[in-house]
């Protein structure tokens, strides 16, 4: 089995980033040098998964523009002598390919259907193949020398499932935020991968299952597609993909965890204070600007 694609949802509003969302959409809110996806697209370009598809809504053309090549640009910067800037956008010379299809809004809703609508738009892409799923407002910095998805990826293969999920702890008062996966009985949860029984969304802490909370970054077989069209929409009017997970477990089919490393970090600037200190830490890692940036904040 090789895993060669993923799927990038970014059609969501960002309402909960307002105003700073109002004109730009929030995966390309700059951390460090660089915008959040573009973030997102090298932590994917470096366990080569170099096909590329985002899932985006009307307001989100600016993402395609990032990804496109700007001639005008590369020419000014290579007589100014800053083209080694350019490096990472460089994708045709790396063989990154760029897809892009929209998220339909129904007619009788506001706001897109979520996200296992988003990723039902992908089946044509996917092609009956394995494929990663990463959110596009989520980053995901691996100090190790194996990159978190990587290890999915080695993990989904081993044992031949039909999804794995990235996972991590968190704290009580955090455990109603997010879907809360139920390990299989006796499985060590600090193991490169643990199987599961169930995920439930956004439980109350005295009642979930664990505190390993899903963390923005899937494998699904194409088995997922099936499970998405059997769903009905929630009081939201929103197709889960916690529910379609849930369908796979039903359905016998094998379900693991990886879980991220204790030096590995979750960004998630789906808020203000989120994207604040995510900022910072990218800031501070800059290798021109971080030391003075350190400098600064040491003296406020």
């Amino acid at each position: 089995m090789a895993i060669r694609k993923v799927v990038i949802p970014v059609a969501g509003l960002g309402t909960r980033l307002y105003p700073t969302t109002k004109a730009l959409p929030k995966e390309m809110l700059p951390l460090g040098k660089y915008p959040a996806i573009q973030h997102v697209v090298e932590e994917m370009a470096a366990v080569n998964l170099k096909k590329v598809l985002f899932i985006t809504s009307r307001d989100k053309t600016i993402i395609e523009n990032q990804f496109d090549d700007n001639v005008d640009v590369v020419a000014h910067l290579n007589q100014s002598g800053q083209l080694a800037d350019m490096g990472h956008l460089e994708y045709d010379s790396r063989n990154i390919e760029f897809f892009y299809t929209r998220q339909q809004i129904p007619a009788d809703s506001s706001k897109p259907q979520g996200t296992g609508a988003a990723i039902a738009t992908a089946e044509s892409f996917v092609d009956n193949e394995h494929f990663v799923v990463a959110y596009g407002d989520t980053l995901i910095d691996s100090h190790q020398s194996r990159p978190f998805v990587g290890r999915m990826i080695e993990a989904h293969i081993k044992h031949n499932a039909t999804c794995t999920i990235g996972v991590r702890p968190v704290p009580p008062e955090l455990i109603s935020r997010y879907g809360i996966v139920e390990p299989t009985a006796n499985e060590d949860l600090k193991a490169e991968s643990f199987a599961i029984d169930d995920v439930v969304e956004k439980p109350n802490p005295q009642e979930a299952p664990s505190n390993m909370a899903i963390s923005a970054r899937y494998i699904f077989g194409p088995e997922i597609f099936d499970e998405i069209r059997k769903l009905q929409p929630s009081a939201h009017g929103e197709l889960g993909i916690t529910d379609a997970i849930r369908g796979l477990i039903t359905s016998g089919h094998t379900v693991r965890c990886v879980p991220l490393g204790s030096d590995e970090v979750r960004y998630d600037i789906g808020n203000h204070e989120s994207y604040y200190k995510a900022f910072i830490d990218y800031a501070l890692k800059d290798p021109n600007c971080g030391e003075a940036i350190r400098a600064y904040l040491q003296t406020l």
